[in-house]
């Protein structure tokens, strides 16, 4: 190492932003290098195509980003974002029907994509240890098979230099390149996973209706699995400035318009028509934008024999999911957070990297299997994975997760236990524990719901009275 200690992280959004803020907890000094223009406010950029479309931040990852970036989620809410608890504050018909909103502890907080990066990005760059080198490309990797110690790069002007690094932190996104440098480096090449069922997002925004603006629930019209048919969902996510971030998904055979004209002819034809009931009482406020970024991709960095010390994988350059499930941000804070534990209790010592990436590998397991297992449901989804456990579930473990999940739609305590899982902040394991397994042998404690689940400001909305949402609200 050197004397003063250095990182280098590449890419420079929200993984990459949590990642530099750790390290410089641990380190000298951290250069983030991006190929971008970073904005300098709430605003998409070309190297995040996906940003336009629905993104949630679970309970899970929201709270590893205040152990990372205290004061986050505080910021994120003052900047117009909504935390919306689970499931309270969303009406949502599931597979199985439509959910009793009980209260619960777990949340997510819904914004555009576009400023909860900003926020982020704020708060790690106001530590003057980190950096940022825009419009810089990645080359390629310095060192060999047993030790990474820098970068080389090449500016916007052509010119190609080379940085030197004690910690060398890969968070380039779907784009990155590091599988292609392994074997400059000696390594053997990494076995990966693909699912791709195909799905395709098309997102529209719309200013909400001025009674409900501020208080209105997400709208949460999921796909059906196992059906034999495409699966087809949309949700209208609340975020900012009185605004409706609404996205429609499809998988292969279904998917959704990208013209403005059949968006709503979409959503109406979902399996309830309630989100085309809506956005016809809101004002659109631009055009449908489309998206295909969608395959859950692993790559298992963490099995690559004699790993060299110095080079890590964050984010979706190690595992990318299905978006429509929303894991992929969490899943960023948590490895973050994983990365911070480590450092803290060994440093940069050798072996470092490699106790981290089998950290990381338990941290993405669960989501990595509740995105995949879902996908494989739907026809024409294409498979390219060795993991045994991407397969459709036996009858009886069928029988237990469609149990649960009924169970979860009248029963608190049920529903409580899922919600930890969704939001990552409970293992997939815990819903075998005793008490689960109680609450599911009572029966019904609330009767199903054969409608959205309402209040009356919200209905108000759908009756076209402007007058009624504004006193119920």
């Amino acid at each position: 190492m050197t004397g003063e200690t250095h990182a280098v992280v590449l890419g420079g959004g929200l993984t990459g932003m949590l990642t530099s803020a750790v390290l410089a907890r641990h380190l000298d000094k951290v250069t983030v290098i991006e190929r971008d223009v970073l904005p300098e406010g709430p605003e998409l950029r070309k190297g995040v195509p996906q940003a336009r479309h629905a993104h949630l931040l679970w309970s899970g990852g929201a709270r590893a980003i205040d152990s990372v970036l205290p004061g986050t989620v505080k910021q994120l809410i003052a900047e117009g974002a909504h935390r919306l608890y689970l499931p309270r504050d969303v009406v949502w018909l599931t597979p199985h029907g439509w959910q009793h909103r009980f209260s619960g502890s777990q949340f997510m907080v819904t914004c555009s994509r576009a400023l909860l990066d900003w926020v982020v990005r704020r708060q790690a760059l106001a530590e003057p240890k980190i950096t940022v080198r825009q419009e810089t490309e990645v080359l390629g990797l310095l060192g060999g098979a047993g030790q990474v110690t820098g970068v080389r790069l090449r500016d916007r002007s052509g010119e190609s230099t080379e940085l030197a690094a004690d910690l060398v932190v890969d968070a380039g996104g779907r784009a990155s390149a590091l599988r292609r440098w392994l074997p400059e480096l000696g390594l053997d090449q990494v076995e990966e996973d693909v699912v791709d069922s195909g799905i395709a997002y098309a997102t529209r925004v719309f200013k909400a209706p001025a009674p409900v603006a501020q208080g209105f629930p997400m709208v949460n019209i999921a796909a059906a699995p196992g059906l034999g048919k495409p699966g087809q969902n949309g949700a209208l996510v609340p975020i900012e400035d009185g605004k409706w971030l609404v996205t429609l998904a499809g998988t292969r055979g279904g998917e959704p318009p990208t013209d403005d004209d059949s968006f709503l002819d979409f959503a109406r034809g979902l399996r309830h028509p309630v989100l085309a009931d809506l956005l016809e009482r809101a004002e659109p406020l631009g055009p449908v934008k489309g998206s295909r970024s969608t395959v859950n991709r692993r790559l298992y960095y963490d099995r690559v024999a004699n790993w060299p010390d110095g080079l890590l994988v964050l984010g979706d350059a190690l595992a990318a999911f299905n978006p429509v499930y929303g894991h992929g941000m969490s899943c960023s804070a948590l490895s973050a957070k994983a990365l911070d534990a480590e450092l803290g209790r060994s440093g940069l010592a050798p072996g470092m990297v490699q106790a981290v990436l089998q950290k990381v590998a338990k941290v993405v397991d669960d989501p990595w299997l509740l995105a995949t297992t879902q996908d494989i449901c739907y026809p024409g989804t294409k498979v390219t994975a060795q993991d045994p456990r991407i397969a459709p579930r036996g009858d009886q473990e069928q029988q237990f997760a469609d149990l649960l999940s009924t169970a979860a739609l009248h029963d608190p305590v049920v529903s409580a236990a899922a919600m930890q899982v969704t939001a990552l902040a409970a293992p997939v394991s815990s819903l075998e524990s005793p008490h689960l397994v109680a609450a599911l042998r009572k029966g019904k404690a609330h009767e199903p719901l054969t409608a959205p689940p309402f209040k009356d400001a919200e209905l108000a909305v759908l009756d076209g009275d402007a007058a009624g949402a504004a006193a119920s609200a």
